[in-house]
Order: C-alpha cells, then sequence, then structure tokens
C-alpha cells in the first residue's frame, strides 16, 4: 500500500456500475485480507510473548532460537503478501483509505465535480459518495439523482 498515484490526471474516473461491477471481487479480496491482518496480529502477538517484548525487527538474527526465527520468517512473508493484496486492489483503480476496515474510495464524476466514490468492506453495492476533501464522515448517499449524474 501507499503505492497509489496520486496524480488525477492518470487515475481512472468511474461510474457506479463500474464500481459495483467490481465488488464482488473486492469482497472477497478484502475479506481474505482482513483475515490475514488478524492472522499477522495474532503471530505478532504470539511473537512478543516468546520474546517477552514487541519485536524490534523480524529480521532473525543470531540470537533468535530456531522457533523465533521461524516465526519472524513466517510474519515477513504473510506481511508481504498482505502488502501485495493491497497493491493489487490498487491496481484496480482504488484507493485504501482504511485497510482495517476495508474502506476503499474511488474517483467519481458528479456534474464535473470530482467526487469520491466511496465503498467499505461488507456493503452490497456502492452506495456513497464524498467530496475529495471529506472523510468517511462526510460520506453521502448516492440517490437516485446522483446515480444519474454518475452515469458519464
Amino acid at each position: 500500500m501507499g503505492t497509489t498515484q496520486s496524480a488525477r490526471g492518470q487515475q481512472r474516473v468511474f461510474t457506479v456500475q463500474e464500481v459495483d461491477n467490481l465488488i464482488p471481487t473486492l469482497s472477497s479480496k478484502v475479506g481474505d485480507l482482513l483475515i490475514d491482518r488478524s492472522e499477522i496480529e495474532r503471530l505478532v502477538a504470539e511473537l512478543s510473548e516468546e520474546l517477552g517484548h514487541e519485536p524490534k525487527s523480524l529480521q532473525p538474527d543470531s540470537s533468535d532460537s530456531s522457533d523465533v526465527a521461524a516465526m519472524k520468517r513466517d510474519l515477513r512473508q504473510r506481511m508481504s503478501s498482505y502488502e501485495q493484496g493491497w497493491n493489487e486492489i490498487e491496481a484496480m483503480g482504488a484507493f485504501v483509505k482504511d485497510p482495517r476496515i476495508g474502506l476503499l474510495d474511488f474517483y467519481g464524476n458528479i456534474e464535473g465535480r470530482l467526487v469520491w466514490l466511496c465503498w467499505r468492506y461488507g456493503e452490497d453495492s456502492l452506495g456513497y459518495y464524498h467530496e475529495l476533501n471529506a472523510g468517511y464522515a462526510g460520506r453521502r448517499t448516492l440517490g437516485r439523482r446522483e446515480r444519474a449524474l454518475l452515469l458519464n
């Protein structure tokens, strides 16, 4: 994550239907990533307990037991896979706003205004948008009028 392009001219502007068409794939991928995150958090806690403190690094060192070194390698691999999963979602045109809850935004256009089309894991379809400078709290329902305006 964090590699999303910020140059708006290079980003795709989506319609509601285009985002809705992605939701089955996004739901599956994001659901898997949320499970992966929980597992990573559990393994970090397990490693911390084994070490007696939070790990300063996941790079095995000479003072690590073979079990600790294996745990660190496993965690590094899982974290790399987790990040790659979010990168794949970003490659679909999404902006990952909060990976802890599966919150994604897509560029949309209402009456010539660039807006964020906002989807959160668990929602069956795209139902919200917000201005570019507004966050999650600024989400507005996509009514019939806005849906019609987004069919550009």
